[in-house]
Order: C-alpha cells, then structure tokens, then sequence
C-alpha cells in the first residue's frame, strides 16, 4: 500500500509517499524563502507560492519514488490547522487527484502528523506522552490512539517556536529564529543574563513564554544608549550569551512542566513506555539532550523523528495518512479545509 500526503499548511511546499512497510519512497520540500526579509511568514504570499509549486513538487515525488498516480492507493493532504490560504492550496490538489485518478482522499490534522511521525521512523506504541512544540503550537498531550488524543497542558501564550523566532528577531538574528539561537548558543555562556523560567513550580501543564521574550527585550534595551531596543549595540558574544540563556530558559520551563505531565502519564496509562517529542522544535539537539535525561529519571524511554522530519515535510502527512487509512478512516471530497482544528476538541481553549 502506497499514500501521497501533501503539505502547505505554512511556508514549505512538499510531497511525498510511504509505504504500509513504512518506507519513504520520496521526499520533496520547496521551502519559501520570500518571507526572510519580513521576519515571519506572510500569509498571502505563502499561499501564492503554495499555488505555483504545489503540481511541480507533486510532480517531482512521484518521479523520485518511480511511481504514477496509478500506483498510489490513497491521497492525503494536511487539512489543518494552518494558514487557511495554503491549506486550500493542498486540500483541492489532494481532492482533485483522488477524484481523477479514483483515490480515497484523507484529511490529515496537521498537528496529528508531526504527533505520528516518531511511529514511522521507530516502534512507538499507543499511549505515549507527547510535546508537541512548533512555532505556532505547544502542547503536552497523551497520545491514545489514531485521532485520539488529551490534552495535559498547553501555552497561554506564545508557543515555544514563536518565542524563538521573536527573540531572534529582536537581537537581528533573522527567521527563522529557532535554528539561529541554536547556533548562536553553542559558543554563549549560559549563566551570564537573569531570565525568568515561567509556570515552573507551578501545578499542571500549562506553559507560558511571552514574560520570557519580554526580559530578553529589557536586556537588549540595556545595551541601548537611549533604551530603545532598534539602537542597541550588541557585541557577537553578547548575542551568544543571550542565546544560550534564552535556549536554557526555555528547556528548563518545558522539562518542568513535562515532569507534571509525565506524573499524570504515569498515573492515567500505566502502560505506557514512551515519550516523544514532535515539531519544528523538536529538531533543537540540545532539547533532546534534555529530554533524554529527564527520561532516564523517569524510566521512559525517547523518541523523536529524525531531523529532517521535524520541520514541515510531506511524509509526515503520507504516513499520517497510511495510519488513518489502515484504520479505515477515509474523508468525503466536500471535506472543508479548516483554519483552526484542535487535537483534543474537548479542551477548553
């Protein structure tokens, strides 16, 4: 069995196919760059690109795998939460595909898709204890089952992601941020800048992260000679100093919080063995180095997607796909695109 998952949720175009032996047959990303010089991404433009690549980038997965549209058994395509302009994009190619070529289509929650994409690449079994982190998300669920999934906590805020990059931006790294900060942090002394560490201490699983983007502002503001941020003169060790401090701060809060919510995984699913991070954060090395420590208090063992499956990709949705479509679950054609689309719809924001 073969599906094709399509992505354009954001700012990457991509395709690919897997395989119900879970093979990724292709792999196709046209990432925008267009939104560099804008700091973030802009919806219409992200929409446009999504529109001019999309049948190319299609074109080109299919090529890499050797395959036509005649050897896929299914098409799926990331249905939201997004930018509803790019979603529209990927849902009516994935729907006019399956109508042509007699395909069941499925629509794939975005978030579900990094949440599943551990089980493609290792052997992670239902439940597991899962922080999801993106720059759009942050979350820390349990994972049930295919569709199903509670919700421990989430931010209040800003995600995690979110965070990155506008700390990033502020200190004149560019977008995206997460990776900049990364980088920069690995020569910066951790201990030199006082930031905050939100929630921690704290009951429950909810977490936050704008008070911690505000200290980074004041601190850069001090550099200042009239303490306004846009005249700040930071030094390069200055910028690495406060990115390794930024980057503990932020691991430090979300390993607080996950020690609630592996507490309550432990307690709910007794059976569980695994916890997993997912989303573009999840390519941070050394939140995994983090995690895996944490893990080894709690005797859970980790998982992640390799790196290259962090960030938005077309696998992802073909193997979310392959899940929902060995479990039977297929969508109608009229199935409406959706901006907002939560994983557990019965909690309460």
């Amino acid at each position: 069995m073969r599906v094709l998952g399509i992505e354009s949720s954001c700012d990457e175009t991509a395709a690919a196919i897997v395989s119900d032996k879970k093979e990724l047959l292709s792999s196709v990303v046209f990432s925008q760059a267009e939104h560099q010089i804008f700091g973030g991404v802009v919806p219409e433009i992200a929409a446009r690109a999504h529109l001019q690549q999309v049948g190319v980038i299609v074109k080109a997965a299919l090529d890499q795998a050797g395959l036509t549209f005649k050897d896929l058994d299914a098409v799926a395509a990331s249905s939201g939460p997004g930018l509803i302009g790019g979603v529209i994009v990927g849902v009516m190619t994935a729907k006019a595909i399956a109508a042509v070529h007699n395909l069941p289509f499925i629509a794939v929650n975005h978030l579900e898709a990094h949440a599943l994409t551990a089980r493609l690449t290792q052997n992670v079994p239902f439940p597991y204890l899962l922080l999801l982190t993106s720059g759009g998300h942050c979350q820390i669920l349990i994972a049930q089952g295919i569709g199903k999934f509670k919700r421990l906590g989430a931010t209040v805020d800003d995600a995690a992601g979110e965070a990155f990059d506008k700390a990033a931006k502020m200190m004149g790294l560019g977008y995206p941020g997460g990776p900049k900060i990364e980088q920069y942090a690995l020569s910066g002394d951790e201990n030199r800048f006082e930031l905050p560490r939100p929630m921690v201490g704290k009951p429950g699983c909810d977490l936050s992260f704008s008070g911690l983007k505000t200290a980074v502002r004041h601190i850069i503001e001090g550099f200042s000679p009239d303490g306004t941020i846009e005249n700040a003169v930071l030094s390069e060790q200055d910028k690495a100093d406060l990115c390794a401090c930024f980057q503990k701060a932020v691991l430090d809060s979300l390993c607080s919080r996950l020690k609630n919510g592996i507490k309550l995984f432990k307690k709910q699913c007794p059976q569980g063995t695994h916890l997993v991070v997912a989303g573009g954060v999840a390519a941070n090395k050394a939140l995994r180095q983090a995690l895996e420590k944490l893990v080894e208090r709690y005797k859970l063992t980790f998982a992640a997607a390799p790196m290259n499956l962090c960030t938005d990709n077309g696998a992802m949705v073909a193997w979310a796909g392959m899940e929902r479509c060995q479990a039977g679950l297929f969508d109608p054609l009229d199935f409406s695109p959706r901006p907002r689309w939560p994983l557990d719809p019965s909690a309460k924001r």
